[in-house]
């Protein structure tokens, strides 16, 4: 058989997704259980073990298919990029909402009472989903009880109309291997929450987003290049904000930088190899 990629593909040994019968080989196949995520971030972990490589983060309100549970751990995919690991067991519930909202803003809070001085009050962040009941005052009531600032969310249908600012929102975040909110983030975790934001699908890592995103530009493009152009090297994505600037969040600063593209290539050539591709995507 094909080995399929285990990053989108939920099989070990012992179980796979039944979607995956007579595609890979497993003990037994199961169905997932759509439960929904109600941390305000969770992490997604390659092993069942809270110091296993972070592979990346699920934010409040996202659906995630669920395979098995042992030990206080949850073999899932998530259905938003379909990235495949383990979480806490207990940040997950069966009881699934209709989510009238998301959050627009890189971070909010809610809090126990429509006032911004109660507490405790609890971070969330860009891409999550509430559901909002009511309205009160300037806040915003969820059927959790809480109360968000309501000029901080937008209804779920409505997108952000340019990626690039959005992106450019995250400027000196830490960066963060697997991260993918204003707590921190990894480079194609960058790309993929300001796609998000802004209505467009967008994988996870780098190399898929390579492959998915955007027309190719020629290699000689480098003095052609213009606002939401996409540069990839191994393992490695930034984004344009100008025809001379990149924006990336990066391990050399170890936080998001907008720096002039030249010196960013210079840089990463010495160490890690030349320019892969350039994408070029419609704003």
């Amino acid at each position: 058989m094909t080995k399929l990629d285990p990053r989108l593909h939920a099989y070990r040994p012992d179980l796979a997704d039944i979607a995956l019968q007579g595609r890979v080989e497993a003990e037994r196949y199961v169905s997932p259980r759509l439960v929904e995520v109600i941390e305000p971030v969770l992490s997604l972990r390659k092993a069942p073990r809270f110091d296993a490589m972070q592979l990346t983060q699920a934010m409040l309100g996202e659906e995630v298919k669920l395979f098995d549970e042992q030990e206080g751990w949850a073999f899932v995919q998530l259905a938003r990029d379909g990235y495949v690991g383990y979480v806490n067991a207990n940040a997950l519930s069966p009881n699934r909402r209709a989510a009238t909202h998301r959050v627009a803003v890189p971070s909010t809070y809610m809090y126990p009472e429509a006032g911004l001085k109660t507490q405790p009050a609890v971070a969330i962040t860009l891409n999550a989903q509430v559901a909002v009941i009511a309205e009160e005052g300037q806040f915003s009531r969820l059927d959790n009880d809480r109360f968000v600032f309501s000029a901080h969310l937008r209804p779920v249908e409505t997108v952000e109309a340019d990626f690039v600012a959005v992106a450019e929102l995250f400027r000196h975040v830490p960066y963060y291997w697997g991260g993918k909110s204003v707590q921190g983030l990894d480079c194609s975790g960058l790309v993929q929450l300001a796609f998000e934001a802004s209505g467009i699908a967008a994988p996870r890592d780098s190399d898929m987003q390579e492959r998915a995103l955007g027309e190719e530009l020629p290699a000689n493009a480098l003095g052609e290049l213009a606002r939401g152009d996409l540069v990839f090297w191994n393992g490695h994505v930034g984004i344009m904000t100008d025809a001379e600037t990149l924006l990336h969040a990066n391990g050399h600063h170890m936080m998001v930088v907008a720096e002039p593209l030249r010196q960013a290539v210079d840089r990463i050539a010495a160490r890690h190899g030349e320019i892969t591709s350039i994408k070029r995507v419609a704003l």
